[in-house]
């Protein structure tokens, strides 16, 4: 099931080397959540302020260009991006979602993105090849293009995201269309906590991009129960989170951190985030090493309420070895290394003794590839 097939959906993109353009004609109730960097590029402002009456008629994408930190300019462009897609749909330019992905600092070839706008819309359709040409368009480092869907709800959701990613949101882009008929404000309040437990559990590298978004769009068209379009909503983001961790930059290795027993479930939280985003951890995990002091060391960092009484395993889904029995070292660490060498999908659980709270994150390892991919980034 891709982005097209549903009902009022219609896009299009190109791509020439770093740089693509994306488009997409819907019309319907939208919502967005937006990166918490304090430094927040011209296309996030100018998307919050075109979004914020809940209607939209079209989307716009321009990758390999953030266009975040550059004043006035950025704005500026921002906005004519926005008209140029309007002119081509037939709207109101304030009507226009507009996201941006790539390198910071650097002013937009408004040029290419003018010339390109028509050759876009002019191909623009519901085929899944239009699908596949507007999640190549938006992309930038990724090896691929994350999609997932929920028959049973009518989603589908397309995004972009490989590198720069960290639990308040990810450097991600990522656009999620329904037919099931909500409200704008219904639709905020379901995104809001879809994406507090799948994107906001996220982390790669730690670092959190200028340009986080991710819209939902609903055309309306059929009843869907409330229920069951919240369930169905977190089971495609979280498919798009796991996609996102197997996709960090040089990642060979997803894993997921999942904690019970804290004090609170805010407390369990952080320590799941500071063992999914521990540098040592994650490259224990490449090297398929069971240091698992590294990952006590991340719990008592972690600034929540913490003793030795913690009990440690690695489970690869299947089979689970504990490590560490209520603060007891076990002795296991052959039979964890052996499990970790045949397996690219961990799960690391932590049980305390403090309380009743939960908590999960999702993290991927930290490879040669991602500091050889970084290092040349911009070069």
């Amino acid at each position: 099931m891709e982005i097209t097939d549903i009902d009022g959906v219609f896009c299009n993109g190109i791509k020439e080397r770093k740089y693509g353009l994306g488009l997409v004609k819907v019309k319907g109730s939208v919502a967005g959540v937006f990166t918490k960097n304090k430094i927040r590029a011209a296309p996030v402002v100018v998307c919050e302020e075109n979004i914020r009456e809940g209607i939209v008629d079209g989307i716009v994408v321009n990758s390999g260009n953030a266009n975040a930190y550059t004043g006035e300019q950025g704005l500026k462009d921002a906005r004519e991006i926005c008209r140029i897609a309007a002119s081509l749909l037939g709207c109101d330019e304030r009507r226009v979602a507009v996201a941006s992905t790539g390198v910071i600092g650097r002013k937009l070839n408004m040029d290419w993105i003018r010339k390109k706008a028509p050759e876009v819309y002019s191909s623009l359709g519901n085929s899944p090849e239009n699908a596949h040409r507007f999640g190549e368009a938006i992309v930038t480092t990724d090896k691929f293009v994350k999609k997932a869907h929920s028959e049973k709800a009518r989603i589908a959701a397309v995004a972009k995201g490989a590198g720069m990613i960290a639990p308040n949101m990810a450097t991600m882009l990522c656009f999620a269309f329904t037919s099931a008929k909500f409200d704008s404000g219904e639709l905020y309040e379901m995104l809001k906590k879809a994406v507090d437990s799948t994107f906001n559990r996220l982390t790669v590298d730690g670092d959190t991009s200028t340009n986080d978004t991710v819209l939902l769009v609903s055309t309306g068209k059929e009843r869907v129960e409330r229920d069951i379009f919240e369930q169905e909503l977190h089971s495609v983001f979280y498919s798009i989170a796991k996609q996102i961790a197997r996709d960090g930059e040089g990642a060979t290795k997803v894993f997921e951190v999942r904690v019970e027993g804290g004090k609170s479930d805010d407390d369990a939280n952080l320590i799941a985030r500071a063992v999914a985003s521990s540098l040592l951890v994650k490259t224990a995990i490449f090297g398929c090493d069971p240091n698992w002091g590294r990952i006590i060391a991340a719990a008592g960092y972690s600034g929540a309420d913490v003793d030795e009484r913690i009990t440690l395993s690695f489970s690869d889904g299947k089979d689970e070895i504990f490590l560490v029995d209520a603060g007891r070292p076990l002795g296991t660490e052959e039979q964890a290394r052996k499990l970790m060498q045949n397996s690219d999908d961990l799960i690391i659980k932590i049980k305390l003794e403090k309380g009743a709270g939960k908590g999960f994150a999702i993290g991927c390892d930290l490879t040669y590839d991602y500091v050889k991919l970084n290092a040349e980034y911009t070069t």
